[in-house]
């Protein structure tokens, strides 16, 4: 089963340069990874802090393996000190 996911991500003002350039390396490598179908890096237009991943991908075992990947862990440790909140993590399926 296919698993769509949202991802919405809060940068501090002081680290937003630092924390898009830490998403766009993650856009890079993930593009090559088999199990992903899409993903996608959007910026908020009202609020440049805020960032949205769309991403599709083939089964949930493929996601899993996206999540150990060291440019994944990479983002992981900015968490607690550079985003305004944890990531809001949306996983959905097609009805």
């Amino acid at each position: 089963m296919k698993i769509y996911l949202t991802a919405i991500i809060k940068a501090k003002e002081e680290y937003k340069t630092e924390v898009l350039e830490v998403l766009q390396h993650m856009v890079k490598e993930t593009v090559n990874e088999e199990a992903n179908e899409l993903y996608s890096l959007h910026q908020g237009i009202e609020d440049k802090n805020h960032f949205i991943f769309y991403e599709i991908w083939k089964s949930a075992e493929g996601l899993v393996k996206h999540n150990e990947q060291p440019y994944i862990k990479a983002f992981v440790n900015l968490i607690d000190k550079k985003l305004q909140e944890k990531p809001q993590i949306y996983k959905t399926e097609i009805i």
